[in-house]
């Protein structure tokens, strides 16, 4: 249990003290974020801000992890690697993505097509691994079946489950991008969800299947609990650390460097932990965030007309005449709420399935 404190107490430091390292070295080079003209224009005094921030979390997350395996003198297993591999290969997707934006001054940065295919490889390549890697019970990393609180119903085979795994990659990764759009905002509700994967590691671990004392009726069948925990510490810990730099106002952007890694950190978790369905509850922001966009499209498309004064909807609220910072807090209230629901209903799927 102590590589979930050490895990995020290294990332928690290399992240406070190695962030405005990177600041430096991004203003340094002139790596300024590109403020878009058809945004609130509130917004246009933070172009020249350092982006790509989200490298900091990342190297955090993975030097944190790496030390606290030595640290402990343990071997690192399937589910921690596999959750790390799609959260920092995201990660070199959306740096080429920011890299695009800055030297190329375009602010689309990759092509739709590049950005999705880059997605698509990395999402794929992490799902087809983490069917495979059985332990000695047999259980794989991730499984074929549906899960919310556990698994539950029949398998939806190896190609549904691929194709279901990439749909929530994609989700998360690029809900965690349009939440991104104010100081702390995406990181601060990360940092909640990461603090509820942590708790749902340690209590799938005290009451996993793969003990003979807990082994029964309610009990885990996930392939290392303990590790997934220590993987969400060591990333709770990486963005607390980033957000002393990262809130209003804010020193560095994470860019998309960061927040379609965070994206691919969460997804990885809730199929490893077998908590998928969960997932759209314990993020319940990234998922409102998302619905806005679609509605405020889909609704322009269908009607010509927008529902909200701009999308996504922290923006909306902005043009409402809310300041930033208050649209901030609120909605990180927002977040905890949705953290506390899934967190009830992870513990009451164990009383009832006990």
């Amino acid at each position: 249990m102590k590589q979930i404190l050490i895990s995020g107490v290294i990332a928690l430091f290399l992240s406070l003290v190695g962030t405005p390292l990177l600041i430096k070295l991004l203003a340094r080079k002139g790596y300024g974020q590109f403020i878009r003209d058809d945004g609130p224009k509130e917004h246009h005094s933070k172009r020249g801000t350092p982006t790509m921030g989200g490298i900091a979390f990342i190297l955090a997350t993975l030097i944190a992890y790496a030390m606290t395996k030595v640290i402990v003198s343990e071997r690192p297993t399937m589910s921690g690697l596999l959750v790390l591999f799609l959260f920092a290969g995201l990660g070199v997707v959306g740096f080429l993505d920011d890299y695009i934006k800055i030297v190329k001054q375009r602010s689309l940065g990759l092509r739709a097509k590049a950005k999705m295919a880059g997605q698509f490889i990395v999402g794929i390549t992490f799902a087809l691994l983490a069917l495979n890697f059985a332990d000695g019970r047999g259980t794989t990393p991730a499984s074929t079946r549906l899960s919310f609180t556990q698994d539950f119903g029949w398998s939806i085979g190896p190609v549904i489950f691929v194709i279901w795994a990439l749909f929530m990659i994609l989700a998360m990764s690029n809900g965690v991008n349009l939440t991104d759009g104010l100081d702390g905002l995406a990181t601060g509700a990360s940092v909640m969800v990461f603090a509820a994967y942590t708790v749902i590691g340690v209590w799938q671990y005290g009451q996993s299947c793969a003990n003979p004392l807990t082994a029964g009726p309610g009990c885990y069948d996930v392939r290392d609990p303990l590790d997934l925990a220590v993987v969400a510490a060591a990333l709770m810990g990486a963005c607390f650390g980033f957000l002393w730099w990262n809130t209003s106002p804010a020193k560095i952007f994470m860019g998309d460097t960061g927040s379609l890694a965070l994206g691919g950190a969460l997804a990885g978790l809730a199929i490893c932990s077998r908590t998928e369905l969960l997932l759209a509850i314990l993020g319940g922001l990234f998922v409102l965030i998302t619905l806005s966009v679609v509605i405020q499209v889909g609704s322009f498309r269908l009607t010509g007309k927008r529902v909200f004064r701009m999308a996504p909807l922290q923006h909306h609220f902005e043009l409402k005449g809310w300041s930033e910072v208050l649209v901030v807090v609120r909605f990180w209230i927002i977040q905890g709420m949705c953290m506390a629901v899934g967190l009830g209903l992870f513990y009451a799927g164990f009383v009832a399935a006990k």
